[in-house]
């Protein structure tokens, strides 16, 4: 990302352009984009005019980079429904209602997910990478809703919510850990090496019975054979002495 004082040069940010889609995701990367140029208090909540002249030309000097940054991130189709904002708060008030809802339905998806997050449990057989997926996606969506749910609440949400094969791993967690601090990443890469260690333990079992089930069959195999050709001789025997 290329600076030039406070300016951001925005045709190389990662940041894709949104289309009308995926709409909570997108919101999020831009919260961040404009946190880190200190102008999304403007953006969220616009602006005083205060009497000051100084700080009120610094304000709108402000406003219009955030506003110019939502211009540059947003499909032509997207960009007619903001064209008329004058102010970054105007604009992002029209996505938000465009694509999120209005305030009174941003609350009730909010109460949807928050369920989805405490019925959430790992299926059998599912492997931990997809459903920490699952949990990360619910997790940012009620974010991007306004929810403050922190790295606490999600791994304690995640230790009570996983199958029983990793419950020994989760009681050394829960006893070598401080789970006031413990993030959602560090749990992450917890489990993923767990399951990793569980896999190949898994792997040469099975190789383990292959191989005695192997050994196995040829034994049986070569007595069934020596017991049918003794049969066969002995009973050739007796036909020949008749």
């Amino acid at each position: 990302m290329a600076t030039n004082g406070n300016i951001v040069n925005v045709s190389q940010l990662s940041i894709p352009i949104f289309n009308g889609e995926s709409y909570e995701f997108w919101s999020i990367k831009m919260k961040t984009l404009f946190k880190s140029q200190d102008i999304w208090d403007l953006v969220e909540n616009g602006y005083i005019e205060p009497d000051e002249e100084a700080r009120l030309r610094d304000n709108k000097k402000k406003d219009s980079k955030a506003l110019f940054f939502i211009q540059q991130v947003v499909h032509e189709i997207v960009f007619l429904k903001i064209a008329a904002a004058n102010i970054a708060k105007e604009a992002w008030g029209i996505l938000q209602t465009t694509f999120q809802g209005s305030s009174k339905v941003m609350k009730i998806k909010l109460q949807s997910l928050r369920r989805d997050f405490e019925t959430l449990q790992m299926k059998g057989g599912e492997p931990v990478q997809d459903f920490l997926s699952r949990v990360a996606e619910i997790v940012n969506k009620m974010r991007s809703y306004g929810e403050n749910i922190n790295d606490q609440t999600i791994v304690a949400k995640i230790l009570r919510s996983l199958t029983p094969k990793f419950d020994h791993v989760v009681a050394a967690i829960e006893e070598s850990k401080d789970l006031e601090t413990f993030t959602f990443d560090e749990l992450m890469g917890s489990l993923q090496s767990h399951e990793t260690r569980l896999n190949r333990t898994e792997e040469k079992t099975e190789e383990r019975a292959f191989h005695v089930k192997g050994e196995a069959f040829p034994q049986k195999n070569e007595q069934k054979w020596r017991g049918q050709v003794g049969s066969r001789g002995r009973g050739g025997r007796g036909r020949g002495r008749g």
